[in-house]
């Protein structure tokens, strides 16, 4: 009896139990069946959630609510999910690295990176891996990376070229290879690849490391690539600090990189006070820092002794403008078309200076603009020179054509959006003025000539 008894109370037991878990386990299965058959992925991932909390031995299911999460691009709750999952595949690891990436957390998302290519490798990992180290500034352990990842995906352009930057510090001849496969692969690197072939090209051709180091460095700052560019003028430094050249360009290259830059330029300075390279960055580091009378010294030396070239000159007129020296400004910058003739940057520069500050646009700035344009008549930059002073000389109609010339040439050119739109005010054309503003803001939305357009807006169409 006793024995039927206790049977019975179990029976009783598992009946409760059921009756009590039944429905929880049940609502799981459901919100499963839901995250499945889901189409929005924030709601799958929290439908794969509550199936995770209530059907507790299906450890897979918080990676699949992380998963949906990241289609979502909601990286927190990436992070959250995935963090509680007991284990995770490559691509789960894969996902909760991008997670991190995406929060600014770089030493978990390196372990998670590590964690995915230990499972099953993946490009896009090593290219996580790639972005830690670039941030690090660890150019071998990023090389590394992007080697590992292009063994994978040899296709991606971007891998390509940075690894063909990486190398022309390391392997010119490998560097080459890479950069062409980018410029191959996508036509936008073909401008670069070629500037950097020819700074390599030249490079290998200096006799002495710390010459070659600095061409090498010349060539990435022109594509824009401060930071390795910085590493090969400090590396030519290392290799022969008597080069005033090198010293004066790592002051250049620190100040892209948001530091002062001064000490180096000193540096050059007392080395060799008589290169036009240290002068000219030198003038370029006080014109940034606003000291003018420095700027126009530094320049004064330059052009003592290069005293026929016209960027020298140039650099005069602009120093002379900002100091409000106008008539030294315009002689200056007169004085650099005549060393350039069949130059059309310095007649467009004369062009800008005679619209800008007023200064005889019918005798100098509009002769200066057209033959900027008939240097270049299909440059756009040059033809919005040209209509901007036919509209400060009043000739609205042609300046009208010449703009929708530029235009024709580069669509989505702002500042002749700009220029067009005041021509539009200044003919009482509104309907175009407007649009031809609201073009401007729009492409330029953090410039000079957005805010100008902004201003523009606001004081004619409140």
């Amino acid at each position: 009896m006793q024995r039927n008894s206790h049977v019975s109370q179990v029976v009783l037991l598992l009946a409760l139990a059921l009756l009590i878990v039944g429905p929880f386990l049940a609502s799981g299965w459901n919100a499963l069946r839901q995250a499945e058959s889901a189409t929005e992925p924030t709601r799958a991932a929290q439908l794969y959630e509550t199936a995770a909390q209530r059907l507790f031995w299906r450890d897979d299911l918080w990676e699949r609510a992380g998963l949906a999460a990241a289609q979502a691009n909601q990286p927190e709750m990436v992070i959250r999910l995935l963090e509680r999952a007991p284990r995770l595949s490559a691509q789960g690891w894969l996902t909760l690295g991008q997670a991190y990436l995406q929060t600014n957390q770089p030493n978990p998302a390196l372990q998670a990176f590590q964690s995915s290519v230990q499972i099953h490798a993946m490009p896009q990992a090593y290219a996580g891996l790639a972005r830690i180290q670039y941030d690090r500034g660890d150019i071998e352990a990023e090389r590394a990376a992007l080697e590992n990842q292009l063994l994978l995906a040899p296709e991606d352009a971007a891998a390509q070229y940075r690894l063909g930057l990486l190398l022309s510090l390391l392997d010119i001849n490998t560097a080459v290879t890479h950069l062409q496969t980018a410029s191959q692969l996508d036509p936008e690197y073909g401008p670069v690849f070629e500037t950097l072939r020819s700074t390599l090209t030249l490079a290998e051709l200096d006799p002495t490391e710390a010459g070659r180091l600095v061409t090498l460095g010349r060539g990435l700052a022109l594509v824009d690539e401060w930071a390795l560019a910085a590493r090969a003028f400090q590396s030519a430094v290392d290799a022969d600090a008597s080069q005033a050249e090198a010293w004066a360009w790592l002051g250049e290259a620190n100040q892209h990189l948001g530091q002062d830059g001064r000490a180096a330029l000193d540096q050059a300075l007392a080395l060799n006070p008589n290169s036009v390279v240290v002068r000219g960055l030198r003038g370029l580091y006080w014109k940034r820092i606003g000291d003018n009378r420095q700027a126009l010294a530094e320049y004064q030396s330059a052009a003592a002794l290069e005293p026929e070239n016209p960027a020298w000159k140039a650099s005069l007129g602009e120093t002379y403008a900002r100091l409000g020296d106008l008539v030294l400004a315009l002689e200056n910058f007169q004085r650099a078309t005549e060393l350039a003739p069949n130059d059309p940057t310095y007649w467009r520069i004369l062009a800008v200076f005679s619209v800008e500050n007023g200064v005889q646009i019918e005798d100098v700035g509009l002769p200066a603009a057209q033959k900027a344009v008939e240097l270049t008549p299909e440059d756009p930059v040059m033809l919005d020179t040209l209509g901007w002073a036919q509209m400060a000389s009043g000739r609205y109609y042609t300046a009208e054509q010449t703009l929708l010339s530029a235009l024709k040439f580069s669509p989505d050119f702002a500042e002749a959006h700009l220029h067009l739109g005041m021509v539009y005010l200044q003919t009482g054309n509104r309907n175009g003025a407007y649009d031809q503003l609201r073009r401007a803001a729009d492409l330029d939305p953090n410039g000079g000539t957005g805010q100008q357009a902004n201003l523009l807006l606001k004081q004619n169409f409140p």
